[in-house]
C-alpha cells in the first residue's frame, strides 16, 4: 500500500507519478517533451494504491498528501475488519436481457440489418443460456463454436462471433461491464470462394425464363448493382428522369448513392411508371410493395438450369462486367458504394488491362535501342517456343 503524487506536464500533458519521496520535488523535467516546469497543487494531485483480493485498486484523493494517507489507511482498517467493498463493483447482468437491450439501443437506430443480429444472438443464448455477461468466457465461446460447427460455416459462425464481441464492447463502454472477457477471440479461417457472378448466355437465360414482376427487377439490378433492399425500397421521387439519376438514399453504410440511368434502365423505368399510381417503383399486382423475391427468382434459376447463384450475386455481376468493359476500379468503387477500395480490389483479376497499358507506358518512355527491325517476330516466337520447352 502507497501514495504516491501524480503530476501533469503543462506542455504535452504527460502524466509522471512520483512515488518514495520524490514527491516532495519542487520542479520536474518531462520525459516527452523535456520541458521543465514547477509542480503545484494545480498540475499535481496524490493517489492511494493498494490491493484487496489479489486485485490492484487505485483512488484519486486530491491535493492533500496527509489526506491521501488518512484514506489509505481507512481502506487498510475496512480491509481487515471486512468492511471494504470493491467501489468499482457493478451490478451483474443477464445475457438475455442484455441482449435485448443492445438491438433496441444500438442495433435498430445504426444498422438496416438488425434482425441479423438479433437471429445471432438468439442462437447464442439459446446455447449459453441466461447466464451473466461476466460468465461468458473465451472458453465457453469455443464450445459455441465447436457446437455450430454442425450446422452452418465458419464464416455464418465468425459473424455471431463477432456480434457477441459488439456487444461486450458496448456493455463496456455503457459501464456494465468492467471488461470483454472475449475480446481475444480467435475468429475461424475463411475458405476464399470463386466470385460468382453471371455470364452474358446465363444473363439472356436467366431473363428469359422470369416472370414479368421479376424481370424487371433484375433487369433493374444488373443495370445499378445496388442492393435487394436498396431495389425493393425505391420510390418515384428517388428517381431524376430530367438528368438521368437514380439517389440511393438509405444504404447499409449510410452514406447516399447517386447512381446514372443508362438508356436500358431509363426505358425499363419509364414502361414501369406508365399508368402507376403508386409511390414505390416495384409493386405486386395489387400495388402493394414487394417485400421478398426469393420464391420468383430461385424458381427462375430452376428453369433457366443456373446453379449456386444468389440475388445478390446480381451485384456482383454488375460490378464484373464493368470491369470487364474497361471500368477504372476507383469508378466501380463509386457506383457500388465501397466505402474502401479493398471491396473494389476482388474484382480486379478480372481485367488485365489496366496492367498492361501501365507497363506499356515504359516502352514508349524509355528508349532501349530494339524496334521491330531489330527484333523480328519469327525471333520473339523462337524465344517464346525455347522457354516452352524448357519448362
Amino acid at each position: 500500500m502507497q501514495v504516491y503524487k501524480r503530476v501533469k506536464c503543462n506542455r504535452c500533458s504527460k502524466h509522471i507519478e512520483l512515488r518514495n519521496g520524490d514527491d516532495r520535488l519542487k520542479k520536474i523535467t518531462c520525459t516527452r517533451c523535456g520541458d521543465v516546469y514547477n509542480i503545484n497543487a494545480e498540475n499535481s494531485t496524490y493517489y492511494i494504491d493498494y490491493c484487496f483480493n489479489h486485485k490492484r485498486h487505485r483512488e484519486k484523493v486530491g491535493s492533500s498528501k496527509a489526506l491521501a494517507e488518512s484514506v489509505l489507511a481507512k481502506r487498510q482498517t475496512q480491509i481487515i475488519e471486512g468492511k471494504f467493498f470493491d467501489i468499482e463493483q457493478r451490478p451483474r447482468i443477464k445475457l438475455i436481457a442484455f441482449a435485448k437491450t443492445f438491438i433496441s439501443s444500438y442495433c435498430k437506430p445504426n444498422k438496416i440489418s438488425w434482425f441479423i443480429d438479433e437471429y445471432y444472438l438468439k442462437k447464442i443464448t439459446e446455447f449459453m443460456g441466461d447466464i451473466y455477461l461476466d460468465e461468458i468466457t473465451l472458453m465457453r465461446v469455443e464450445e459455441y463454436k465447436k457446437h455450430r460447427l454442425q450446422f452452418v460455416k465458419p464464416a455464418t459462425i465468425n459473424r455471431e462471433v463477432t456480434c457477441l464481441r459488439t456487444m461486450m464492447y458496448k456493455a463496456v463502454e455503457w459501464d456494465l461491464l468492467k471488461d470483454n472477457t472475449i475480446k481475444r477471440v480467435k475468429k475461424f479461417k475463411e475458405e476464399s470462394h470463386r466470385l460468382r457472378f453471371l455470364e452474358r448466355d446465363e444473363i439472356e437465360r436467366l431473363l428469359a425464363h422470369c416472370n414479368q414482376h421479376i424481370k424487371n427487377i433484375v433487369i433493374f439490378a444488373l443495370n445499378t448493382g445496388m442492393r435487394r433492399g436498396e431495389i425493393l425500397r425505391l420510390k418515384w421521387d428517388d428517381i431524376d428522369f430530367i438528368n438521368d439519376l437514380i439517389y440511393v438514399l438509405i444504404t447499409k453504410n449510410k452514406e447516399k448513392r447517386i447512381i446514372p440511368m443508362n438508356s436500358t434502365l431509363k426505358q425499363l423505368l419509364l414502361s414501369i411508371k406508365e399508368g402507376s399510381v403508386n409511390k414505390y417503383v416495384f409493386c405486386n399486382g395489387t400495388g402493394e410493395i414487394v417485400k421478398s423475391v426469393r420464391t420468383g427468382f430461385t424458381n427462375a434459376m430452376k428453369r433457366a438450369n443456373i446453379n449456386n447463384f444468389r440475388f445478390h450475386d446480381l451485384r456482383h455481376t454488375f460490378a464484373s462486367h464493368l470491369v470487364m468493359s474497361g471500368v477504372d476500379l476507383n469508378t466501380v468503387r463509386e457506383l457500388m458504394g465501397h466505402k474502401t477500395i479493398e471491396m473494389t480490389l476482388r474484382y480486379a483479376h478480372l481485367s488485365q488491362t489496366h496492367k498492361t497499358n501501365a507497363v506499356e507506358l515504359l516502352s514508349q518512355r524509355i528508349d532501349t535501342g530494339l524496334t521491330h527491325d531489330t527484333v523480328s517476330e519469327n525471333t520473339v516466337k523462337e524465344a517464346m517456343t525455347q522457354l516452352q520447352s524448357n519448362n
